[in-house]
């Protein structure tokens, strides 16, 4: 583990990865760990019993995670029925997807999910993976192999197998949080067979990138496996920023088809790069100003960040039963997010209008800046099984988790904070001549979780099932710190109940039609493992009940084309009661009187229309609407800000040859409003990526991508309208795949 002192800066540079430098670690560190992975296998459901429940099997390795695009089991043993008898919106986006698109990032990979919106962090939220699922933030709901991943990150996609994007509230299987959805990063898992895979990747603006994938077994009884990653390059449209990164992944699993087997698994991810907050808004028009799109406000010799993450985790299973399984599993993490990025503002803070300022051409270049660090231990300990109760066949996991989290955050004190620069032709070489040191301000949040929970799948008759589900947390927080406003020092403990249940029609073997309902929980300083001021508990909040989230959905899952392409649907409404919302004459206050609504419904496919032609994607609708915002009634039937009422996404490919493939996506996102108050909006936009792939011989291929091959100009996120982040222009990625 990294030093977790918080570092002082005492000038104004910083040193910056690249290439050169990284490739050396990666390869060092890829020959000094020994590494492998097993995973508990999944059988799908037999068409020929539409009711059978999935059989738990536990020797052998885990089955490919999807075929084509089409995934039939989630990896996590909390689905207790394969996805076409699960009463809830899952979407599984497979590697094979990720590869075809070149997804680097896990925000390339979110953007081929439609229902899913980008936000980005300032001030109280950090800056890192933040995604909004069905029109709530869930960037404290994303979790790895199903164990929560606090701290702010910016992740890869190098260790991925798949990513699982579960919809609507998951309270009963995850805990607080997860209002819209949760996502669950898949590892990448041993296989039972040696082989050695990678990739070089060469691209437009100096992108180099190389990957290794290596899998050993040893007499079939332990199995080893790394993933390693190098990756430097600029972002392209975006004048001085650039990102270097490297990770590597080992896992070794012992008693590989053994009754009891032990896996531990070690991930290590750091970066170093330019932070970017793309333009400022233009208040005259509501929308970011019209600048050229290369315009960068940013200062390269002041800003900075690099984020830095250890993970080791440890799963002990043993095969109690041919249909019970005992696993529990601990894993310790580390992350660090340390930055100081430029925010383009026309508030000055002066007498001067912002009108004027932007049309004297001059630009406001305020700072945020961060330095945090979060430890996360965590163990899970579940049970599952398959039985007959009183006549009826149950699928079901029980367990208990107990979880401290631990976030420290200092920032860095910037004096002058704030310099001016030019609106239009901005020089990022523009000396920065004050003092960086590390703020005498600070904010340590620590977090207790204890819970236990069980989830059911009930076969009640030939045709139809019956899921259940119920967990109970006992939650803990406090924080203390200074602020501008004085020290802080609060504390807060909830109980709460989170359940779920749905009822599952099978009117045929392939298809299936459901009705759910479930619910979850936000308590104070929930968001605390991102290292946010939201997640501090004060005088402000600590008295403040949790807010309440429910929702209803009623959908349908067919697989067809001889199970080849899956095909969903679902309309629903999800409901926030005890939202939080600012006073008025007080903003600082909060007050626990708000009510939001979002309705919907989407639609979603996955798998092949024919040997040759392949389709991912969907569309998805949502109303959002502030039904309540408290004392702030302007804002009452407004719409939430960052959320885009339409979006559509499409990935296809066709095998024209034995050896040819092409393949192409379009990505639109409609208008999304970039405030509360539905002043600010964020333009909608299409994109459209190509593909194409050339298979050299049966070990080697080649593939060249085009991502946003009309070279859009389009903004990704915003955080509550202070400024709009800048997408990348026109990329071009050639990348030569190999495996032996």
């Amino acid at each position: 583990m990294a030093d977790s002192s918080l570092p002082t800066i005492q000038q104004p540079t910083v040193g910056r990865l690249r290439l050169g430098r990284v490739a050396p670690h990666v390869l060092g560190a890829a020959s000094a760990v020994a590494l492998g992975a097993a995973a508990l296998p999944a059988q799908a459901q037999q068409a020929s019993q539409p009711a059978q429940l999935p059989t738990i099997a536990v020797e052998g390795e885990k089955p490919a995670a999807a075929e084509g695009y089409r995934v039939e089991q989630s990896a996590s043993p909390k689905f207790t029925a394969p996805l076409l008898d699960t009463p809830k919106s899952v979407t599984v986006i497979p590697q094979e997807v990720i590869q075809e698109r070149a997804a680097t990032s896990l925000t390339e990979v979110l953007r081929t999910t439609p229902g899913i919106s980008l936000g980005s962090g300032e001030g109280g939220t950090a800056i890192g993976d933040r995604p909004f699922i069905r029109g709530f933030d869930a960037m404290s709901s994303t979790y790895i192999d199903g164990l929560r991943d606090t701290g702010a990150q910016s992740r890869d996609t190098f260790n991925l197998e798949q990513v699982e994007v579960t919809k609507g509230p998951s309270g009963a299987m995850v805990g607080r949080g997860a209002t819209g959805g949760v996502l669950n990063l898949v590892s990448k898992t041993a296989k039972a067979e040696d082989f050695t895979a990678g990739s070089l990747t060469l691209g437009t603006d100096m992108t180099k990138r190389a990957t290794a994938d290596v899998n050993r077994v040893i007499d079939n009884n332990i199995a080893f496996r790394i993933n390693a990653m190098a990756h430097d390059g600029e972002v392209a449209g975006r004048d001085e920023v650039d990102i270097t990164k490297f990770g590597f992944a080992p896992t070794v699993t012992f008693g590989l088809n053994k009754p009891t087997r032990l896996t531990l698994s070690y991930f290590h991810f750091q970066t170093d790069g330019l932070p970017d907050y793309g333009h400022t808004f233009d208040p005259r028009t509501g929308k970011p100003i019209s600048v050229s799109r290369d315009n960068f406000y940013g200062l390269t010799s002041r800003d900075f960040r690099e984020t830095y993450y250890d993970g080791l985790t440890a799963q002990l299973e043993h095969d109690l039963t041919d249909n019970t399984v005992l696993r529990n599993t601990t894993r310790y993490a580390y992350a660090q997010n340390h930055y100081i990025v430029t925010k383009p503002d026309w508030n000055t803070g002066t007498a001067t209008s912002p009108v004027n300022i932007l049309t004297n051409g001059r630009i406001e270049r305020e700072t945020r800046s961060r330095n945090a660090d979060t430890e996360t231990v965590v163990n899970q300990t579940d049970l599952q099984s398959e039985f007959d109760l009183g006549g009826f066949k149950n699928a079901a996991i029980t367990g208990i988790e107990l979880a401290r989290e631990q976030t420290k955050n200092r920032g860095y004190t910037l004096s002058p904070s704030s310099t001016q620069g030019d609106l239009y032709n901005p020089n990022s070489s523009d000396p920065y001549t004050g003092t960086i040191t590390t703020s005498s301000q600070f904010a340590n949040t620590r977090v207790a979780t204890m819970a236990i929970y069980a989830i059911d799948t009930i076969a009640l008759a030939p045709q139809w099932d019956l899921n259940l589900g119920l967990r109970l947390d006992d939650y803990r927080t406090n924080s203390y710190g200074t602020t501008q406003n004085g020290a802080f020092d609060g504390s807060r403990h909830d109980t709460f109940v989170n359940y779920q249940t749905g009822l599952v029609y099978k009117p045929m073997p392939n298809g299936s039609i459901y009705v759910a309902y479930g619910t979850s929980t936000n308590p104070v300083g929930s968001s605390a493992g991102e290292g946010g001021d939201e997640g501090n508990v004060a005088a402000n909040n600590e008295t403040l009940k949790p807010e309440e989230n429910r929702s209803y959905e009623l959908g349908t899952k067919w697989d067809l084309l001889n199970k080849t392409l899956s095909l969903t649907g679902a309309v629903f409404r999800t409901e926030k009661e005890n939202a939080r919302v600012s006073g008025v004459t007080n903003t600082a206050e909060q007050l626990p009187v708000g009510k939001q609504r979002v309705d919907g419904f989407e639609v979603g496919f996955a798998g092949n229309l024919t040997r040759a032609w392949k389709l991912f994607g969907g569309y998805t609708f949502l109303k959002s609407e502030i039904v309540d915002d408290g004392p702030n009634a302007s804002n009452d039937g407004k719409e939430f800000p960052s959320i885009a009422p339409h979006n559509i996404s499409l990935w296809t490919t066709y095998d024209l040859t034995r050896d040819w493939v092409v393949g192409g996506g379009a990505i639109y996102t409609a208008r999304r409003y970039a405030n509360t108050a539905n002043t600010y909006e964020l333009p909608s936009y299409w994109r459209f990526d190509a593909m194409v792939g050339y298979k050299v011989t049966e070990n080697v291929d080649v593939q060249l991508n085009v991502q946003n091959l009309l070279d859009e100009t389009y903004y990704d996120a915003t955080h509550a309208g202070q400024f709009a982040t800048v997408a990348p222009g026109r990329t071009a990625l050639l990348t030569t795949n190999f495996k032996f």
